[in-house]
């Protein structure tokens, strides 16, 4: 068959006068595939058999069938397809219905001109050719569109990267009904030992039947897709390779199967299977960089989690038994570490040391400060005879100030010193808030004593200088120290048994720590105490650390 014989387009003449029907046909049998039937009924056979015609020709009056209900029965089945109605009258009525249930584009009067007449045929198959250039492309359109719908789908149904690979090769085979659909993942452009397939359940043959080696070695090589026609078992196979990759970056490798098919590959196919092939590409890449992330960040918090577990071991998990008194402490970072830090040292000679911390920021930086502040000052109470608290704190800012002042940190820290023999407090602050005292012994409910004697934080000047403050305890007294995470802390009014403005939120302060503990049962509980405040303070912004010294 030439060329020009398989470009013909489908002509149909319908005429029940054997002399106009031979006359049609010799019009047209040149530049068209002619076919003729001298009634209505004959050509519907003509049609079954032969599918759409481009243009057809019918005359209206005919015996059982006419002309316009003819050509309605096909507008159904061939929306396409250009209709041209012949008529010996020019009755309106009929031809209105002509045009409308017949959707005729043409109708001519006969005797007709024969001239006349291929002009409007060739108008009509400028028509035929221009409505299905546009039904194809809206076909093409829409077959791309729901695929492409149908690869989104997948995968967003997915829940991990194997998944997706999977839901992928699923949608491409059965969208173009391949006998099989292989996924193969690239890692370093190498390929991965994992396979993801679809196979075609109405098939006899399966994945592990063809070799695609070859051809994904191609790919690998060129980065373009590869395809190649041959037969398997006496019967065609066409194997086309897709290559999946964003930006230079090849993540897979699409294989399809078409086995026992006489159709081969069309150009509309491969640009519809690459435009799949690169929607893929961009979910796959994201969902590769979300895992990724993802498995980072698993192992930032089982680090950050054993950080954690070091950080809290650094504080003291029992606290001493010391007669006449009685201690407590509590520290709870805002994350999974902190910068705040308590500690309670019992010297050999029987003073006891207290003292809490507050590095600047949050989190890691932080924290590592927090370890090495504790490192400094255990060694430097654990000297046979200890220097006093500001000796201790201006050794402390010797020790940490380089690296403080280097990443623009500082600490704030008090630091006491309890006798318990003489009952003796000697205190030394660096820019932390006022260590708080009061007496259980007072009959009468009084603010507490701030001990005020205070220096700069460490790490803000090279040299640190300040006064140690001194004062004697008596029992029934009781120190309190916190970090500025508990008194910062953003509370409700209704917190507080004495009532304030109804539904307002404000900063706790020192003289709101001070209620509360007029509210607290008695004897005292840090931990009860934190948690109102953490109850009320529903998100923790800064570490919280507190400590208290009951003279017995």
């Amino acid at each position: 068959m030439t060329e020009t014989q398989v470009e013909k387009l489908k002509l149909m003449v319908i005429d029940d006068e054997p002399d106009n029907l031979d006359l049609l046909y010799r019009t047209f049998r040149r530049d068209f595939q002619v076919y003729k039937a001298n009634h209505a009924l004959s050509a519907l056979e003509i049609l079954d058999k032969e599918g759409e015609m481009a243009v057809i020709i019918s005359d209206q009056r005919m015996p059982e069938m006419n002309g316009t209900e003819f050509l309605s029965h096909t507008v159904e089945r061939f929306p396409d397809t250009i209709r041209i109605l012949l008529t010996g009258f020019t009755d309106v009525e009929d031809l209105v219905d002509a045009i409308n249930s017949g959707q005729v584009f043409k109708y001519i009067t006969k005797p007709w001109n024969p001239e006349r007449l291929k002009v409007i045929v060739d108008q009509a198959t400028d028509t035929y050719r221009l409505v299905k250039k546009r039904t194809q492309e809206l076909r093409r359109s829409l077959r791309r569109e729901s695929l492409f719908n149908a690869v989104t789908t997948a995968i967003r149904e997915s829940v991990d990267y194997n998944s997706m690979l999977q839901k992928i090769a699923v949608t491409v085979g059965q969208a173009f009904e391949a006998t099989c659909c292989l996924l193969r993942p690239i890692e370093g452009d190498r390929l991965t030992g994992d396979r993801f397939s679809y196979q075609d359940p109405k098939s006899s043959l399966a994945c592990i039947d063809f070799d695609p080696s070859f051809l994904i070695e191609k790919v690998l090589e060129t980065r373009h897709y590869q395809l190649i026609e041959n037969t398997y078992n006496n019967q065609p196979c066409s194997q086309l390779i897709v290559p999946i990759s964003y930006q230079q970056h090849l993540l897979a490798v699409l294989a399809i199967y078409q086995w026992g098919r006489n159709a081969s590959w069309q150009n509309e196919d491969i640009q519809l299977i690459t435009g799949v092939a690169e929607q893929a590409a961009l979910a796959l890449s994201q969902v590769k960089l979300y895992q990724s992330l993802q498995e980072k960040q698993e192992q930032i918090r089982a680090e950050l989690e054993v950080a954690r577990q070091i950080q809290n071991n650094l504080l003291r998990q029992t606290l001493p038994e010391i007669k006449g008194a009685k201690l407590q402490a509590c520290c709870y970072p805002a994350r999974e570490v902190g910068g705040d830090f308590f500690e309670v040292f019992v010297h050999p000679k029987g003073d006891l040391w207290l003292a809490v911390g507050d590095v600047s920021g949050k989190g890691v930086p932080a924290a590592l400060f927090m370890a090495s502040a504790i490192s400094v000052l255990r060694r430097e109470l654990s000297q046979e005879t200890p220097a006093e608290p500001n000796v201790v704190m201006h050794n402390l800012n010797n020790a940490l100030c380089n690296d403080l002042i280097g990443n623009n940190c500082f600490i704030t820290v008090v630091l006491a010193c309890y006798t318990p023999t003489s009952k003796e407090l000697v205190y030394a602050n660096a820019g932390h808030i006022y260590p708080m005292l009061w007496s259980h012994q007072s009959t009468v409910v009084e603010k507490p004593n701030y001990l005020k004697v205070r220096g700069i934080p460490l790490g803000i000047l090279p040299q640190w200088q300040a006064q140690s403050g001194k004062l004697v305890l008596a029992s029934g007294d009781t120190l309190l120290l916190a970090s500025d995470g508990i008194t910062e802390a953003t509370v409700s009014n209704k917190l507080f048994k004495a009532e304030k403005a109804e539904g307002s939120r404000s900063m706790l302060n020192q003289e709101g720590l001070w209620q509360l503990l007029q509210e607290e049962l008695k004897p005292l509980s840090l931990n009860n105490l934190l948690a109102r405040i953490q109850e009320d303070n529903h998100i923790q912004e800064d570490d919280q650390t507190i400590l208290s010294l009951e003279v017995l």
